[in-house]
C-alpha cells in the first residue's frame, strides 16, 4: 500500500489485481450484467489509483474500495438507464431484446445457475440503497460497522436497509412475489 501511494507502478497493479475480484463482485450484483459490471470495475479502479494518494487509512483499504465500487455502480446504473431512456426513441434499438427478456436456463442447466439468476433478478428488483446494503453484508461479509463505513450511514439506519432489503428479497423469490 505505501508503495502504491509513494508512485510503484508495480505495486499499484499487485494491489488493483489483488482486489479486482471482490470489486467485480460487488459491481456485479449491484449492476445486474457482466457487461456494466465490468464497465463499473474499470471505473472503480481508476478512481482507486487516482484517489490512493488521498486515503488516509482511517478505514481499512478494502472498505474504501468497496465504497468507491458502490459508487461506480450506481453511477453506471444512472448512465445505463439515461441511455436506455434515449434509445427507446430509436425503434431498432427499443425492439432488441434486454437481458432480462432474455430466457433463463434450459432443461440440464445447474439448479445452482438458476437460483443465481433468480437472485439477481431479484436483488435488480430492489432500490440501489438496500442492494448495496444487503450486497455488502451478504456477499462481501462486511460487518455493521464497515457498511456504515463504506456507505457514509449510521449503523442503525444500515441494519434497516438490510433487513427491509433481505425481507424484499425473500418475498421476490417466493413462489407468490415472483408473479408480482
Amino acid at each position: 500500500m505505501a508503495r502504491a501511494q509513494g508512485g510503484s507502478r508495480s505495486a499499484l497493479e499487485a494491489l488493483l489485481r489483488g482486489h479486482y475480484d471482490r470489486v467485480h463482485a460487488v459491481c456485479r450484483r449491484m449492476t445486474g450484467n457482466d457487461s456494466d459490471a465490468a464497465d463499473a470495475a474499470q471505473e472503480a479502479l481508476i478512481a482507486i489509483a487516482r484517489g490512493l494518494p488521498r486515503f488516509d487509512g482511517r478505514s481499512r483499504f478494502s472498505t474504501w474500495a468497496y465504497r468507491i465500487a458502490v459508487n461506480a455502480s450506481i453511477d453506471e446504473l444512472r448512465r445505463r438507464d439515461r441511455t436506455r431512456a434515449s434509445s427507446l426513441d430509436d425503434p431498432r434499438i427499443a425492439a432488441l431484446p434486454r437481458a432480462m427478456d432474455l430466457p433463463g436456463p434450459g432443461p440440464g442447466d445447474p439448479e445452482s445457475s438458476a437460483e443465481r439468476l433468480d437472485v439477481d433478478a431479484a436483488l435488480l428488483r430492489l432500490p440501489p440503497t438496500f442492494r448495496a446494503a444487503v450486497v455488502l453484508r451478504d456477499l462481501c461479509d462486511l460487518d455493521y460497522d464497515e457498511i456504515a463505513l463504506v456507505l457514509a450511514l449510521p449503523p442503525g439506519t444500515v441494519r434497516s436497509r438490510i433487513a427491509r432489503g433481505r425481507s424484499t428479497l425473500a418475498r421476490l423469490l417466493s413462489p407468490a412475489g415472483s408473479e408480482t
